[in-house]
């Protein structure tokens, strides 16, 4: 999994702003950083946090007007960010956000919908899935794109659906008037490109999410994007949404990255919506999986979404990155027939956006991944005892 400039940076990475963060073993702690000309510039003497960065008035502009000193070329970064051949006495690539809350809406899409429904109706079994599909599809159908959610029609399909002993939570949150929108990950418990991505051992039917993730200031407004693998363990989830905490939130399983691209003359949140996705999964075993994700078949508007995070009824100091959900459900058997997809170890997964690059992440078990021991405090800590606060 070696990372280039080439294939993780955004195809028209020379007019992108780009906001990042690495760790400086020499500093034992993170700098914030943008690329300038091919380098690495650490930024963290003007902005000590990418929230810091986030919260100014136009932080494309701050971004690229702050002082900073040159670290190492991109390419050299890059090729230092795999976590399987990574030399732990140079720098490498974090998740790009630090003190934002991490959140994630989920059922935002009417495939990904269904196949929520599908989870549900067999309890955590991918083996009796294919025929509950099945009969979902004969009674509502596998095309709800066009329905807007909470509309006077998706109310009405509502009640077609309890007459009919067909509803579900999961079709509450797709077409009511109320998004799903839950806590990912504690902050700065975020993975990088290039790092590995974490599986719950108890898991045997889990997949990758592909998603774009919003960077939302503390004033809601969305000021860039990045992407984002919302590692999904289906069993987990499918045996009760009660249990979305063990299925969502475990170490290492919340990748972003591989920068966030603020917004400006180049990039707008009209790219958000019309982003397109891909996805590849390469398994050790010689296993292919491509996906793809539209933004443009998005049940819910970004900024809906957006605005049903943040406002007068919850505040986020330090603002917010917000994972969108994604079209992507994948039903291609790995195995046996009818057992569906689930990952293997080692597997490396592959997230592609033009505008935003490419995040990479090898999937190992969560135990097996590093713990996560940098928090808040230590951060703190650590810009303290360099004179950044």
């Amino acid at each position: 999994m070696q990372l280039t400039p080439d294939n993780t940076l955004p195809a028209d990475a020379g007019h992108a702003t780009l906001l990042g963060r690495i760790w400086r073993p020499e500093l034992q702690g993170p700098s914030v950083v943008t690329v300038r000309d091919g380098m690495v510039i650490d930024i963290s003497i003007s902005y000590p946090t990418a929230r810091d960065v986030c919260e100014t008035t136009d932080p494309a502009r701050a971004l690229r007007a702050a002082h900073g000193e040159t670290v190492c070329s991109v390419q050299s970064l890059l090729a230092n960010s795999s976590a399987a051949s990574r030399d732990a006495a140079l720098p490498w690539l974090l998740a790009p956000c630090d003190l934002q809350a991490i959140k994630a809406a989920g059922v935002t899409f009417a495939t990904s919908m269904l196949e929520r429904v599908i989870e549900e109706k067999a309890r955590g079994n991918p083996a009796a899935a294919s025929a509950i599909r099945t009969e979902i599809q004969s009674q509502i159908g596998d095309d709800l794109s066009k329905l807007k959610p909470g509309s006077e029609q998706a109310m009405a399909l509502k009640q077609v659906l309890i007459a009919q002993g067909a509803w579900s939570q999961y079709l509450e949150v797709g077409i009511g008037p109320d998004a799903e929108i839950f806590t990912k990950a504690p902050v700065l418990a975020a993975v990088g490109c290039g790092d590995d991505a974490g599986l719950h051992p108890a898991s045997h039917w889990n997949n990758p999410e592909p998603e774009v993730v919003l960077a939302i200031n503390s004033r809601g407004e969305v000021v860039g994007a990045t992407l984002g693998n919302d590692v999904n363990l289906r069993d987990v989830e499918g045996r009760s949404a009660l249990l979305l905490g063990k299925a969502k939130d475990n170490n290492a399983s919340a990748s972003v990255g591989p920068f966030i691209r603020l917004f400006d003359d180049k990039f707008t949140i009209n790219d958000v919506r019309s982003a397109e996705l891909t996805l590849r999964v390469e398994g050790a075993d010689g296993f292919v999986m491509d996906g793809y994700s539209s933004m443009a078949r998005i049940s819910r508007d970004p900024m809906d979404l957006a605005a049903q995070l943040i406002g007068p009824h919850h505040q986020y100091p330090d603002g917010a990155m917000l994972f969108l959900g994604t079209l992507f459900a994948p039903v291609q058997d790995r195995d046996a027939p009818g057992s569906g997809f689930t990952h293997k170890l080692d597997d490396v997964v592959s997230i592609h956006s033009a505008k935003l690059g490419t995040l990479r992440n090898r999937m190992r078990h969560c135990d097996q991944c590093p713990p996560w021991t940098f928090s808040a405090s230590h951060l703190m800590r650590n810009l303290a005892k360099r004179g950044l606060l």
